[in-house]
């Protein structure tokens, strides 16, 4: 066995090398990710079309079929939702898993654009890569006013998300920030009916002239020497707004005041929030994938903290945290955990009274934490995470990785029973097992390795188990046959492995015979 080999005739190098394992082991354990799951990708395009105070009935029948009709026949889609509510309609794209996003984001603009025809008053539709976010969410905040602030909580809306979402969305690893429970500002303008009709006056023409103010450029203009940019400036501000000339009747304007009240609002309420029988506005936050959620969570609370002393107590505001999921998760990966030290602890103990040899359960148990650090290490290089799943792997891998080690030791003590000595008993005593510990740790990654293929959601779930029993596993074989046979020659002379238990197996055999020792027994 050319390892082996190597390693008894440099057991220097392989306490080097077991030394830089545990260097890059633990630097690899501080840098991976801390998360309740493994990421699932979910390829999921969503088409959101506004259509502003139109009835779920109005937006299927004018923008959801016509957009379904399109659709329908799109590669790879594997099922279409749609929805419509209020004001809005959506449709939930699902394609199957391994489908180039980006490809199918540019089909699907293709056919959009096929729609013969959109009501003339409805948005563009919106175009979004995923699906619902809110699993993802880590925390919740509520803003209530401070006491003595009468001003109505749903007038900060606009405050939030200029100032408090601004701010959080600034933090490293936050891929975005929303908010309910305010209302924002529009110019409501309401038509007086009567007086449109005493004057003749077309209100859908009045509609098209009140969306379609904007300042238009009129290119250049030279006088003299000078050069003059032209430029009309059709915008009004809300203040200036009902001086909009409609139409002229024998010389005399018709202004927008006339016939309409112009003022700027809140939109009316579709939802209603309260705090602690309070209204409040609720914000959420959504990490970026494959972050560490403590450490967004840690540069969230303090950004959090910077605005409730400086601009949201200037505005007679106060935000509280509503909820936390790094509580959970830490409970979650925690449990895991000691019950990962718990299952370490006990197989060194059953190691001990077995072998009741404190340096053969040391050079045993080194395995453990030897696997368990290059676990952490192909974690960190194949860009997984330290979650749950992959802490339940390294738990199940506890008492594996001891197999080979067992064997391999059991081995070497046999070879010293017959009274070879050092270095020639840990070679024999590998090489004579090597081809039975090679043929069970392929049989056992055999296992667990199709799982990384899978490219469904179970997959994408569990493949962080079997990578993490794999590596485990194969570097428990490595073990076996370099850590263990060096520190067996070095720390192990002249010993022999004595059981200490060899009446019990007496016992157990002499009774099993006892009972099978005819053939009416053994039927």
């Amino acid at each position: 066995m050319t390892l082996t080999r190597l390693a008894l005739s440099n057991p220097v190098a392989v306490v080097v090398a077991c030394i830089l394992i545990a260097i890059f082991g633990v630097l690899s354990l501080t840098r991976l990710p801390i998360q309740m799951t493994p990421e699932i990708s979910r390829p999921e395009i969503t088409i959101s079309t506004p259509w502003r105070a139109s009835a779920p009935n109005e937006i299927e029948s004018e923008i959801i079929e016509p957009q379904e009709d399109v659709l329908r026949s799109i590669p790879g889609l594997l099922k279409m939702q749609s929805t419509a509510n209020y004001g809005m309609g959506f449709i939930n794209l699902q394609f199957e898993i391994g489908t180039e996003m980006n490809r199918a984001l540019i089909e699907v603009l293709n056919r959009l654009n096929q729609v013969p025809r959109y009501p003339v008053d409805a948005d563009e539709p919106v175009i979004s890569v995923g699906g619902d976010d809110f699993s993802k969410v880590i925390a919740w905040w509520a803003i209530t006013p401070q006491p003595g602030n009468t001003r109505p909580i749903e007038s900060y809306q606009d405050f939030v998300e200029d100032t408090v979402i601004t701010r959080l969305e600034r933090v490293a690893g936050v891929s975005r920030v929303g908010s309910f429970g305010g209302r924002e500002n529009e110019v409501r303008i309401t038509f007086d009916p009567f007086k449109a009709a005493n004057i003749g006056l077309d209100l859908t023409g009045v509609a098209m002239q009140l969306g379609s103010n904007a300042d238009v450029s009129a290119g250049l203009n030279e006088v003299g020497r000078r050069e003059y940019t032209l430029r009309f400036s059709g915008k009004y501000d809300v203040s200036a707004l009902g001086d909009l000339v409609l139409e002229w009747r024998e010389g005399r304007p018709i202004l927008l005041r006339d016939i309409a009240r112009v003022e700027l609002v809140m939109v009316d309420a579709t939802n209603v929030l309260h705090q602690n029988g309070g209204a409040s506005i609720a914000m959420f936050v959504i990490p970026e994938s494959g972050v560490n959620v403590y450490d967004v969570m840690g540069d969230l609370k303090i950004a959090v903290a910077d605005l409730a002393d400086n601009e949201l107590d200037r505005a007679g505001l106060q935000i509280y945290q509503d909820a936390d999921d790094t509580v959970y998760i830490s409970e979650s990966v925690s449990m895991v955990r000691n019950n990962l030290l718990l299952g370490m602890s006990l197989a060194i103990v059953v190691l001990w009274w077995f072998l009741r040899k404190f340096r053969a359960t040391v050079i045993v148990a080194l395995a453990i934490p030897l696997c368990l650090l290059i676990s952490f290490m192909v974690l960190d290089f194949a860009g997984l995470t330290l979650n749950i799943i992959s802490l339940a792997g390294l738990a199940f891998a506890t008492g594996m990785v001891l197999d080979a080690a067992i064997v391999v030791l059991e081995n070497i003590f046999r070879q010293r029973e017959v009274g070879r000595e050092g270095n020639e008993a840990s070679m024999r005593g590998v090489s004579q097992v090597w081809g039975a510990l090679l043929a069970s740790t392929a049989t056992t990654v055999a296992i667990f390795m199709p799982v990384i293929f899978l490219q469904n959601e179970a997959g994408q779930l569990f493949s962080d188990l079997a990578v993490t029993i794999s590596a485990a596993i194969v570097a428990s074989l490595l073990v076996a046959v370099t850590v263990l046979p060096t520190a067996a020659a070095t720390w192990i002379k002249g010993e022999a492995s004595d059981d200490h238990h060899r009446h019990w197996w007496r016992w157990v055999t002499s009774h099993i015979m006892t009972w099978t020792d005819t053939p009416r027994r053994r039927w």
